[in-house]
């Protein structure tokens, strides 16, 4: 039987469940444990969130995956700054992967970020998940980091196309971005314990995150 899906506004009475839901999707995937439960946890009270794009997409009135966006920022060579968008975490329960809601989420989030008048996403991942949502390596849009170096896990999506019109342009994502992991460490003391593992994914997220494209 079909499920019936709805994508909404994350409300309070959601953060426990959407925080349990990150930890479960992220536990061992890039690290032994994972951090981003707690980057959760502490984003939605930073200055550069945006309450309006954190989604939760529902299955039969139960949440199974959430997407958050913060702001974010290019800088030209001459010092002008263009506001843009970062989203993540980004999951869906490990039962519901590989079934469209991903996608799903996503492509909702991209209508309404437009909405809201934003026209570029910067973001890091596996472009394995990205590019068949219209993602392109940062170096396509002369973008790189404030050393000139473009991660091979850097992408960009316009949502307004040719807004990017090729000058250079350096990322600099927001400060809420930077977690001190003894502190996510406490504060994952505090939840059910889940053994931390080392598995081949790891292995990939550590080459993926420390290699350039020349």
């Amino acid at each position: 039987m079909e499920k019936m899906i709805k994508i909404r506004i994350e409300e309070e009475t959601d953060y426990k469940k959407v925080e349990e839901i990150t930890r479960n999707a992220f536990w061992n995937l890039y690290i032994p444990g994972c951090i981003e439960h707690y980057l959760v946890h502490v984003m939605r009270s930073h200055k550069d969130f945006l309450p309006e794009l954190d989604l939760v997409i529902e299955a039969d009135n139960q949440i199974i995956g959430n997407i958050m966006y913060t702001k974010a920022k290019l800088v030209d060579e001459s010092g002008e700054g263009k506001e843009v968008l970062t989203f993540g975490p980004v999951c869906i329960m490990h039962e519901y992967q590989r079934m469209g809601y991903g996608k799903m989420l996503m492509e909702h989030s991209f209508e309404k970020a437009a909405a809201l008048g934003y026209d570029v996403i910067v973001i890091y991942g596996n472009p394995y998940n990205y590019v068949s949502r219209g993602f392109k390596s940062c170096k396509k849009y002369n973008i790189c980091h404030e050393n000139g170096t473009c991660p091979s896990a850097m992408m960009v999506k316009e949502l307004k196309k040719g807004v990017l019109d090729g000058r250079k342009w350096f990322y600099y994502e927001s400060p809420v971005m930077n977690i001190n992991e003894q502190e996510a460490e406490r504060f994952d003391e505090s939840l059910e314990k889940m053994e931390k593992e080392i598995i081949p994914s790891q292995e990939e997220f550590y080459i993926y995150s420390h290699s350039i494209i020349q």
